[in-house]
C-alpha cells in the first residue's frame, strides 16, 4: 500500500476554479501515480475545513485520506472551494471526486455516479435563535422565512415539503453565502430558521459562539456518499473506492473518524 500525500489548495473561488484551474483535469505524479483532485469546502466543520494551522481537514477530509492509504496507482489531492462552485468543477472536469457531505437523490444520480458504499450518515435538524419556542417541525416553518442554500439536499428537502404543501415555508436562498453565515441570519433575525445537520451546527455554535440551537426531532437521516462524474474513469474510481469504503466501515476506521470528528457513531448500518 502506497503512502500518499496531500496538497490544500486553498482560498479558491468560483473565478479560479472556472478559470486558473483549467488545468487540474487529472494527471500523472511525478510517482508516475495518477493525481485525482477531490472537491470540498474549506469552512464546513468538523467535515471540511481550514484548522488554525492553516491545514485542510475534518471528516470527510481524513476518510479519503485513508481510502487513499489503501488505493495503489492514485494520489489525491485536495480543491476546497464554495458549495456553489463544487459541481460546476466536477461538470468541467477541474474535480474527479466530491468529498463534502452529499447525499443522493433522483436528479443527482440522474447526472452523476455515487459510491455505492456510503460512509456517514447524516441528520436534518431545525435551527432557531436560542429561547425561540413556537419552531419544532416542518410544519411549524409555514409562514416563516427560513434560510436556504441553493442546491443542497437540506434545502430540496424543504423545497420537497413545499411542493406537498402549498409553497407555504418562505425560502430565502442564499446563493453564495456559507452555512455559517446561513446561522448568522437565524441569530440576526433575518430569518426565522435554517436547516442543516446537527454535528456541523454544533460545532459551528461552539466556534462562532453563535445563540442558536437545534429543535426538535431530526426531520430526516441521510446516507452520505462519495461522488464522481460519471464517465469512465468515474466508473473506474468509483469501483476501487468502493471496496475501500467498506473495508473502513467492517474495521472500525470510520467508527473512530467519527467519535474524533463529530463525538457520536454516525456510520451507516
Amino acid at each position: 500500500m502506497k503512502k500518499s500525500a496531500f496538497v490544500a489548495v486553498l482560498g479558491l473561488s468560483l473565478v479560479i476554479l472556472t478559470g486558473a484551474l483549467s488545468g487540474c483535469s487529472s494527471k500523472e505524479a511525478a510517482s508516475g501515480d495518477k493525481v485525482i483532485y477531490v472537491g470540498t469546502q474549506n469552512d464546513y466543520p468538523p467535515f471540511a475545513f481550514v484548522n488554525d494551522k492553516n491545514e485542510l481537514t475534518g471528516y470527510d477530509v481524513e476518510v479519503v485520506k485513508e481510502i487513499d492509504k489503501k488505493l495503489d496507482g492514485y494520489k489525491f489531492e485536495f480543491v476546497p472551494s464554495g458549495w456553489d462552485a463544487i459541481f460546476l468543477a466536477l461538470d468541467s472536469n477541474k474535480i474527479q471526486v466530491v468529498a463534502d457531505e452529499v447525499a443522493k437523490n433522483p436528479e443527482r444520480e440522474q447526472k452523476y455516479l455515487f459510491s455505492d458504499e456510503p460512509y456517514f450518515q447524516a441528520q436534518s435538524v431545525i435551527v432557531v435563535k436560542k429561547g425561540r419556542t413556537d419552531i419544532h417541525s416542518l410544519k411549524d416553518l409555514e409562514g416563516k422565512k427560513v434560510a436556504a442554500s441553493v442546491g443542497d439536499s437540506y434545502t430540496q428537502l424543504l423545497e420537497q415539503y413545499n411542493a406537498k404543501n402549498g409553497n407555504k415555508i418562505i425560502l430565502k436562498y442564499n446563493d453564495t453565502g456559507t452555512s455559517s453565515d446561513n446561522l448568522q441570519d437565524v441569530q440576526n433575525g433575518r430569518v426565522d430558521a435554517y436547516v442543516n445537520d446537527p454535528v456541523m451546527v454544533a460545532a459551528t455554535i461552539k466556534k462562532e459562539d453563535l445563540q442558536v440551537e437545534a429543535v426538535g426531532d431530526p426531520v430526516q437521516s441521510d446516507n452520505i456518499n462519495l461522488v464522481f462524474k460519471k464517465d469512465k474513469q468515474g466508473e473506474e474510481l468509483k469501483a476501487k473506492i468502493d471496496p475501500i469504503i467498506k473495508e473502513l466501515t467492517t474495521d472500525g476506521t470510520l467508527k473512530k473518524l467519527s467519535e474524533q470528528w463529530t463525538g457520536g457513531e454516525f456510520i451507516p448500518q
